[in-house]
Parts: structure tokens; C-alpha cells; sequence
């Protein structure tokens, strides 16, 4: 247990960064397509210690991967949920996402089916590999 907090730490100390990074990008855009004129600071403020916060926990969860008593399965649910609370919780604390249960719906069907593709894209590029690595045990 030790060595998955040190683990989430580590990995969500690098990455917290691209979180206000990621923000300042898209707030170039709303503002070059004349979407957004000016923030308040203090909405900036918290748009940068949430998006920090949001990029820190989602790196630093990819360490459940490190724990030995945990199945790939269970760790990819542990991850999913997780990733799924996060980003929720701070879309909606920001804004990002109404508060109306047709937007959480949306946005759930999408995560889900984001998560989902992305593990299936995992599954293929592994099952490709060890085909491989049989092919080439056999020859």
C-alpha cells in the first residue's frame, strides 16, 4: 500500500501541470474564435487549481496498476471509477457540465464509451503482441 501512495503521488506530481496547460490551450481558442473575451480572476483561479487537481488525480491513479493483488479487470473498474468521479465532480464544480441530469447522462454515456474504446484499442495491441511472442516461441 506504501509503494501505490508514493506511486500516485510521483505520477500525479509530473502531470498535475497539464492540467492548467490543457486550460490555457482551450481558453486560446474560445478566445480566438471570439467565444470568451475575459474571465474573471476569480473563475481563473479555480479553473486552474481544479484542472491541477483533476490532471493530478488522474495521473496518480494509473498507480492502481502497481498493486500485485489487484486483477488488470479490477484495477481498469478501480481506475474507470475514479477517473469517472473526478472529472465529473470538478466539471460540475466549475461549470463545465450543467447541473441537469440530461448533461450527466451525456456525459456518462461518452466517458463510458471513451473508457471502453480506449481498453478494447489495450486489449487488441496485447493480444496482437503475445500472438507474436507465441509465433516466435514456436519457430
Amino acid at each position: 500500500m506504501k509503494s501505490f501512495i508514493i506511486t500516485f503521488l510521483k505520477r500525479g506530481a509530473m502531470f498535475s501541470v497539464s492540467g492548467p496547460v490543457i486550460m490555457a490551450v482551450v481558453y486560446i481558442f474560445l478566445g480566438l474564435g471570439g467565444v470568451v473575451t475575459a474571465v474573471p480572476v476569480q473563475t481563473l483561479v479555480r479553473e486552474i487549481l481544479t484542472s491541477a487537481l483533476l490532471a493530478f488525480i488522474a495521473a496518480g491513479i494509473s498507480a492502481v496498476y502497481t498493486v500485485d493483488r489487484l486483477q488488470r479487470p479490477t484495477a481498469g473498474l478501480i481506475q474507470g471509477a475514479v477517473l469517472f468521479l473526478d472529472y465529473i465532480i470538478l466539471y460540475l464544480v466549475n461549470g463545465w457540465l450543467p447541473f441537469t441530469w440530461q448533461a450527466i447522462a451525456l456525459f456518462s454515456v461518452i466517458f463510458l464509451a471513451a473508457f471502453a474504446l480506449i481498453w478494447f484499442i489495450v486489449w487488441l495491441i496485447v493480444r496482437r503482441s503475445v500472438k507474436q511472442m507465441n509465433q516466435n516461441l514456436a519457430a
